[in-house]
């Protein structure tokens, strides 16, 4: 499979003038490299306006640094510009959680950094308004959903407005943008101006008068509105932050949302609710698109790291249910699960096996969370009134259908495919899900064998899961089950590798720092690991990003739902304070261990990690 040039969405005029175009309908900027991929948003929306009729152009990664040749090129298309900053938040993308920048960008060609700016979304909305005030600027992608209200930087270590307050884009389309996309197209080719479009659901939009607001400061609600406090008065409290939180989340979980409102000065922030889960006809026809499933051949034989790592892979659904603390999962593709057929999977895996350099392995059959696979609740009406931001914490909901068969049967479809020699599964599976005894004698024994299938049939050697911590206090605030589960797990994994004759690895994924954490919890976390007989590898320090309950936790000091304090780790002192247990095993950390730990008045965790050992929590003489 070897696309020609003509197969790309151009990037180029040279390139829309060999289409046989005179003018483009929307030009798209990306911080992202152009790979025409589902798995690149770019691709996604510029795909999806190409099959509604729509002359589309993309520019990957232009150069806001020289003269603006690259926004200036196409001219103003007939429609809008489209800006994202990538599939990232661009500064994710470029700082580590000690706020260094990092030395390469997976997105780029060669993965050299310093392809995009920080903040992209305001960098490139500001010059294209510059250059063509009278062209609509409508944003989108990850950075720009996850700011749609005030949030936190980390990495400004503020208080941000909405990013619509810092950019001079129009409208923000925020959450999965196909259905968004195509009405914008559609409404503004039909003469509607941008003013007209604020009707639409799952955008964002300034306006100039808001809803009445209480005259306590109360946030206030009716049946189809929630104001917020103020930006200013967030500034000030940060515990009218936290509420307001609480607000935002339940709305971006729940199924059928209200208008939220928020004023920043004399201007007002609407976020419009968030569209209905996409049908299985609805995803079909996205995935199915014709992507050539390559990277544009500008970039001729350069490597782009992040598509290496999905180049083999399929996509199977979207959305997560999982409501974890730290991820953004939710807030940008919702809770409910939108699953694909299994023939468009399958139509997609035929083409992967029809690619130059493919030798038989698919490396991933997954999603958000690999095993959600056409889950959802068994009863609908009682989704449409829920606001939980989890359906498996603090325990899984009887609503939910927790039934693996489904997924079994894709995956024995996909291992069928002729050239298919092995699927492997490397999106992270939820065994809190995948283990649930659910009651239903059938389901049970689907799940187990799920679970056996998993390890014998669709594992390369190693298992990652992502248990995060050890302490049931820590695991409550990251909205994840207890440690013991993954005792049963482990033993489970054991027993069917023990079983087969298999020597195969379980890797845990481990995050320190993490809001509700303590020092003392990190030391226990060590002390349970290293029973375990595990060097851990697979580890991160707790990096806040917009629009997460830990995030929020870390930046207000309280807990949005409940509004109590709630301790976090936020100096580097403090932090590296917990991240140095990963590594007791390392001899270079040994002494400070020891030194926190008398400290702590810690002994026995001393003789856990260390053996029988002088311990002296007195001063040393």
């Amino acid at each position: 499979m070897n696309p020609r040039l003509e197969q790309y969405l151009p990037t180029s005029v040279k390139e829309m003038k060999a289409l046989g175009w005179d003018h483009v309908d929307v030009v798209i900027f990306t911080g992202d490299a152009y790979v025409d991929h589902p798995s690149f948003g770019a691709a996604v929306i510029g795909r999806t306006l190409q099959a509604a009729g729509y002359n589309v152009a993309i520019v990957p990664q232009p150069n806001w640094q020289d003269d603006l040749r690259d926004f200036r090129k196409f001219g103003a298309p007939r429609l809008f510009f489209g800006v994202s900053a990538g599939a990232m938040d661009s500064m994710v993308n470029h700082y580590t959680a000690a706020r260094r920048r990092r030395s390469d960008d997976a997105y780029t060609p060669g993965g050299r950094h310093g392809a995009r700016p920080d903040y992209p979304t305001i960098v490139y909305s500001g010059i294209l308004r510059d250059l063509f005030p009278d062209t609509p600027v409508i944003a989108g992608g990850i950075e720009a959903s996850m700011r749609r209200l005030a949030h936190y930087d980390y990495w400004q270590d503020a208080l941000r407005p909405s990013i619509l307050m810092d950019c001079k884009a129009d409208i923000v389309s925020y959450g999965m943008g196909e259905h968004t996309i195509r009405e914008i197209a559609d409404r503004l080719a039909a003469g509607e101006t941008v003013a007209d479009l604020h009707d639409m659901a799952q955008i964002v939009v300034r306006e100039t008068a808001g809803p009445a607001e209480a005259v306590d400061g109360t946030i206030t609600e009716t049946d189809s509105d929630i104001v917020l406090h103020p930006f200013e008065r967030c500034l000030r409290d940060k515990k009218a932050q936290a509420e307001n939180f609480r607000h935002i989340e339940r709305q971006s979980n729940s199924m059928h949302g209200k208008t939220i409102w928020q004023r920043h000065g004399k201007v007002w922030i609407r976020v419009n609710p968030m569209l209905p889960p996409m049908t299985t006809e609805e995803i079909d026809s996205s995935f199915d698109l014709p992507y050539t499933r390559m990277p544009h051949p500008r970039y001729k034989d350069k490597r782009i790291p992040a598509y290496e790592m999905i180049r083999h892979s399929v996509n199977i659904h979207r959305g997560c249910f999982g409501g974890c603390s730290f991820c953004t999962i939710s807030a940008h593709q919702g809770k409910f699960i939108s699953s694909r057929s299994a023939e468009s999977v399958l139509r997609e895996i035929r083409q992967v096996t029809r690619m130059p350099d493919f030798k038989g392995y698919i490396s991933d059959v997954g999603g958000p969370s690999a095993n959600m696979y056409g889950m959802g609740g068994k009863d609908l009406s009682v989704c449409s009134k829920c606001l939980r931001p989890s359906c498996l914490h603090p325990k899984v909901c009887h609503n939910l259908n927790t039934d693996h068969r489904p997924l079994l049967e894709l995956y024995h479809r996909v291992d069928a495919v002729e050239g298919v020699k092995k699927s492997f599964i490397g999106s992270g599976v939820r065994y809190d899900l995948s283990m649930y005894h659910t009651g239903d004698p059938a389901v049970d024994k689907a799940n187990r064998r799920y679970n056996e299938e998993l390890i014998t049939s669709h594992v390369s050697g190693r298992l990652k899961v992502a248990p995060e911590h050890t302490s049931d206090a820590v695991l409550s605030v990251m909205r994840k089950p207890s440690f013991v589960l993954y005792h049963e797990f482990s033993k489970f994994f054991d027993q069917v590798n023990s079983r087969h004759g298999l020597k195969q690895q379980l890797i845990p994924y481990f995050i320190s720092s993490h809001p509700g954490c303590h020092e003392s919890d990190m030391a226990m976390l060590a002390a349970e690991t290293k029973e375990l007989n595990l060097h851990l590898e697979q580890v991160q320090d707790f990096t806040p990003t917009p629009m997460t309950l830990s995030t929020e936790i870390y930046y207000t000091g309280y807990h949005p739902y409940t509004l109590e304090k709630v301790f976090t780790a936020t100096t580097p002192e403090a932090k590296q304070g917990q991240r140095k247990y990963f590594f007791w095993y390392d001899r270079a950390y040994r002494d400070d261990i020891m030194r926190s730990l008398r400290k702590m008045h810690r002994p026995d965790i001393a003789t856990r990690l260390f053996g029988q050992t002088r311990f002296n929590p007195g001063r040393r003489k």
